[in-house]
């Protein structure tokens, strides 16, 4: 059961849809998301899928980004909640882990090896439409959603999918599918740049990423800038720590 204060949940909400402000930026909007689900629902890990041009999911933001983490995100794809919560548009929730294997044979052993006990995935939906998933990872048996906490998740998503489309489609007029792809291939960049620092400061990739986003807030730059930078001129790495 969730139990959350009225105040923060309208909190919450209000981050949410505040996405008309000039700074706002589209893949830090998401990882925020993430963020702030993890810590109404006390989840270790978090996730938020889209879909590209070709209906399949990518994983685009996560409330933290270890290797590991990052692959139960990617087998999704092909098996696992989120695939079968943006295939019916319904929220997928409660399922015990340890006896998942027959489901996702694939996605299942590999949850419960990296120590989770249950899953929840809820679509990002705008009426008959769903862009994509988001993903709530449990460490602790028995701590189950009542139906009241599936109707709050699944608002947060359907919040977050509207905040996504209207900022894209007021700023830029694009069509869903060039918003959305054009996330996509930001995120590729978020990626590259990640590991550079990674490997350039020996630290590891989820630290790389934090350094990435804290700079880019720092400086009041978007993140898709930054890591262009990082990407194509590796003189700026050193700018990170200074």
């Amino acid at each position: 059961m969730i139990t959350v204060s009225v105040q923060k949940l309208a909190t919450i909400f209000v981050e949410i849809a505040d996405t008309l402000v000039d700074e706002f930026d589209v893949l830090d909007y998401m990882h925020m998301i993430t963020e702030r689900v993890a810590y109404l629902t006390e989840a270790p890990a978090v996730g938020m899928l889209l879909a590209d041009q070709h209906s399949r999911l990518e994983f685009v933001a996560g409330s933290n980004e270890n290797v590991t983490l990052v692959e139960l995100f990617v087998v999704q794809n092909e098996e696992g909640p989120c695939l079968e919560a943006f295939r019916t548009g319904e929220p997928v929730v409660n399922v015990d882990l340890n006896n998942a294997a027959g489901r996702w044979p694939r996605f299942a052993p590999l949850a419960v090896a990296t120590g989770f006990r249950s899953v929840h995935a809820f679509p990002m939906r705008l009426r008959r439409q769903v862009i994509g998933t988001l993903n709530v990872f449990g460490d602790v048996a028995g701590r189950e959603f009542e139906s009241d906490d599936v109707t709050i998740m699944q608002a947060l998503a359907d919040a977050a999918t509207i905040g996504l489309l209207q900022e894209r489609a007021i700023r830029h007029g694009e069509t869903l599918t060039e918003q959305l792809q054009g996330a996509l291939n930001s995120r590729i960049i978020i990626e590259q740049a990640k590991g550079a620092v990674a490997q350039a400061h020996g630290i590891s990739v989820d630290d790389a990423f934090t350094v990435i986003r804290g700079y880019a807030r720092k400086h009041n730059r978007r993140l898709t800038e930054v890591a262009n930078a990082l990407v194509t001129d590796p003189h700026s790495l050193q700018q990170l720590f200074t």
